[in-house]
């Protein structure tokens, strides 16, 4: 009786026997109980209509994928059979998958991008403005890249003013995504105008680190505005979509970041000349109202007025004149005729006045107390007043005056008659 195998022994047996056999398999399938350990690795069921199967990727081979590993996702698995012998359990060690039917990078690119858009990293909201004439602006791309070139040309022509700082990266390949975000993460510190990130076109592939969730959070967490200009036209990568600003090629980011000075100098041209125009009609208008004020003042002014006067005096003086040469003409034949009318009246009046004037002159010899008091006899005043003897008492102060004499006098005596 040939011995019996130990259950260890069979499952070693059957292991060895699915490992060699299966070395490498490709099953197709759906995804299901999808479980993302902490630990990196991830394990789920594949299963079709009738049968399912269990899987593991492990940490090293999951890093490696392009794409999210989701329930319900209908892919293609490489790896190899293994049998877990604690529990006599087989599954697919996973080494790859692919998105059945679709490129991984197509349907990573498609998952990324509905993450970032839910968390908000394409609102239009949120984009930066740039400058009209930025003065300096990082470049973070390739050193020897043509892109470079191009955008240095681009540069040099349209805005020469503006400078350019060169942070060398790798655009393509394993660890070009780390190099970029550290480059956008010390370009944000340098309190520039705008970043540029971007290289030339490519293949998906070659454009993949631009795709990559590291960057597009390096982008949205900066401060600086940033233009993404990658590949071509008809190329877009999730740095496209989370920049600020999307750049078609690398060389259209100059373009539309930077003023183009042509442009400028022609349009300062004809901002001079329709100046130069403006200032001219506004001259022309300011003249005519200043030759306006300038004939109001003339006609206010003094000189205006006095020559006003002058005129005035000298017409009437005119007119005086001609009125009495008129009257002087008309009235000629009456003057000799009144002249002696008048020197007869005079006269007359002459002699009448003489006549008054001489018995004027008596009446006043006759009043005059010097002239009138008789020899012997005198004027009596008291207080300056004239008075009789009989208004004389004892002991008045008299003043006697006759015609050449004053004599003061004290009444000491009074004697009536």
């Amino acid at each position: 009786m040939a011995s019996a195998l130990t259950v260890s022994g069979l499952n070693e047996q059957i292991k060895t026997l699915l490992e060699a056999t299966f070395e490498f398999v490709s099953v197709e399938g759906e995804l299901s109980r999808v479980t993302k350990h902490g630990s990196g690795h991830i394990y789920f069921i594949l299963k079709d209509a009738d049968s399912s199967i269990k899987c593991v990727m492990f940490k090293g081979n999951a890093a490696r994928l392009k794409f999210s590993l989701e329930e319900g996702a209908h892919v293609v698995l490489h790896g190899a059979l293994s049998l877990y012998k604690p529990r006599g359990e087989y599954q697919i060690n996973v080494v790859s998958a692919e998105p059945f039917g679709t490129g991984a990078l197509s349907v990573a690119f498609g998952q990324l991008k509905q993450k970032l858009e839910h968390k908000g990293y394409f609102d239009p909201a949120r984009k930066k403005p740039f400058p009209k004439f930025p003065q300096v602006i990082v470049l973070v791309t390739s050193a020897t890249s043509a892109a470079l070139q191009d955008m240095q040309r681009v540069a040099a022509s349209r805005w020469p003013l503006v400078k350019l700082i060169v942070l060398d990266v790798s655009v393509q390949g394993s660890g070009a995504a780390t190099q970029i975000v550290q480059a956008l993460k010390h370009a944000d510190t340098l309190r520039v105008d705008a970043v540029v990130v971007g290289r030339g076109g490519g293949s998906i592939e070659d454009l993949w680190p631009f795709n990559e969730e590291i960057v597009a959070d390096a982008i949205f967490e900066m401060k600086t505005p940033v233009v993404s200009a990658v590949g071509h036209e008809i190329d877009w990568v999730i740095s496209d979509y989370a920049a600020d600003m999307r750049a078609p090629t690398p060389s259209a980011a100059m373009q539309m970041l930077l003023p183009d000075k042509d442009e400028l100098l022609l349009a300062l041209d004809e901002l001079l000349g329709r100046l130069a125009d403006a200032l001219r009609q506004i001259l022309y208008q300011k003249e005519i109202v200043l030759k306006h004020r300038s004939e109001e003042l003339g006609r206010f002014s003094l000189d205006h007025m006095l020559r006003q006067f002058q005129e005035t005096f000298v017409r009437t003086e005119e007119e005086y004149r001609r009125v009495m040469h008129y009257v002087l003409a008309r009235f000629a034949s009456e003057i000799l005729p009144m002249q002696r009318a008048l020197q007869q009246q005079t006269g007359m009046v002459w002699d009448q006045k003489s006549k008054q004037r001489l018995a004027l002159e008596q009446r006043y010899l006759l009043s005059n107390p010097k002239n009138g008091l008789k020899e012997g006899w005198a004027k009596i005043y008291i207080n300056g007043k004239n008075v009789g003897l009989e208004m004389v008492d004892l002991g008045d102060q008299i003043i006697l005056e006759d015609a050449t004499t004053k004599i003061k006098a004290l009444c000491t005596d009074k004697i009536k008659h």
